[in-house]
């Protein structure tokens, strides 16, 4: 049985390759990378925006809809920076047992030392 994990993985292989392999002519993925991080980025703050106004309008198909944008997005930026789904889950799971007001206080305490937490 696929896990939300190995579909996460599968689509960051398939944006790696993309990346890699395609051209911008032909692939999504490869003209967002040939137009550079900029690109990238702006694309992730207007699906994060879209999904906001989803929510708002609590259009639930939309909001999974424009979940799915952010998250492919995200993925992208991952890609771009030499990043995999399994750092983010890793992440996740050490937070995994923290409060929220216990992780904030701890981010903010290595802000100050500027370490990370």
């Amino acid at each position: 049985m696929s896990t939300g994990n190995d579909t996460l993985a599968r689509l960051a292989q398939v944006i790696a390759q993309r990346r890699a392999a395609g051209t911008p002519d032909s692939s999504y993925v490869a003209r967002l990378f040939f137009k550079g991080p900029d690109a990238i980025l702006k694309k992730i703050g207007e699906e994060a925006t879209e999904l906001v106004m989803a929510a708002k309008d609590g259009d639930r198909p939309r909001i999974v809809a424009e979940a799915a944008d952010l998250w492919f997005h995200t993925l992208v930026a991952l890609e771009a920076y030499g990043l995999k789904p399994a750092d983010v889950l890793a992440e996740l799971e050490r937070r995994e047992g923290l409060s929220g007001l216990e992780e904030f206080a701890a981010r903010k305490a290595a802000a100050r030392e500027g370490g990370e937490p």
